[in-house]
């Protein structure tokens, strides 16, 4: 994990415009690549997207206007290159609750987390396959499915406890050489329980059902 200075904290109420410029899905993406794979010009981004540099240079200027990017050291004199300014975006989820543009960016900004997630799978396993990845990472990879039975309180010491050991073993490899960029997603969505029905006694839905 960062420190506060690298993340970008976003407020509801002094932010609106920010958030509704990274609502658009390219500046989301833009913005992760930057993150990810460091400064880049439109030109090298719109090869990574798929779109045009017209568009691409268009949403990075976006971005930059609200403090998201900013221009990076240039290799020559011909195109601008573009750096992240923060390794994360960061919000309070009650403040955010507070609004309709707050809900509607925290929505749309946890959906966006799940693609991430699914074309990052993708290419774990397109980088395995090609030999990109050593054996060694086979094991540690994978994704977790758990339903515990949680407090809010203890739901909000498990994220804490997760931010503090991240943080300490990502200081600790920050010079390893056989260190790699690993996409971690962790998500605590409680649910409420579902009123028992003549049809479900146990008042489950189907999906709920493991085989």
């Amino acid at each position: 994990m960062d420190s506060d200075e690298h993340k970008r904290v976003l407020d509801p109420e002094r932010d609106t415009a920010a958030l509704k410029a990274l609502t658009h899905p390219l500046r989301i993406q833009l913005l992760g690549l930057l993150r990810q794979d460091g400064p880049a010009t439109a030109s090298e981004l719109a090869a990574r997207t798929g779109e045009s540099s017209a568009s691409t240079s268009y949403h990075l200027r976006v971005l930059a206007k609200y403090a998201f990017i900013a221009e990076a050291e240039h290799r020559d004199g011909r195109e601008r290159r573009w750096r992240a300014l923060h390794t994360l975006t960061s919000w309070s989820n009650e403040s955010m609750e507070a609004t309709e543009a707050g809900r509607a960016f925290v929505g749309l900004a946890r959906r966006r987390q799940i693609e991430h997630l699914e074309r990052s799978l993708a290419r774990y396993e397109a980088d395995l396959a090609a030999g990109r990845l050593g054996q060694e990472w086979v094991e540690p990879s994978g994704i977790t499915d758990l339903m515990p039975r949680l407090t809010a309180a203890s739901l909000s010491e498990l994220f804490d406890t997760l931010a503090g050991k991240l943080e300490e073993l990502t200081a600790r490899d920050a010079d390893d050489p056989h260190a790699e960029h690993v996409v971690f997603v962790a998500a605590g969505l409680p649910l409420a329980a579902h009123e028992r029905t003549a049809h479900d006694p146990e008042g489950r839905d189907a999906e709920d059902l493991h085989p």
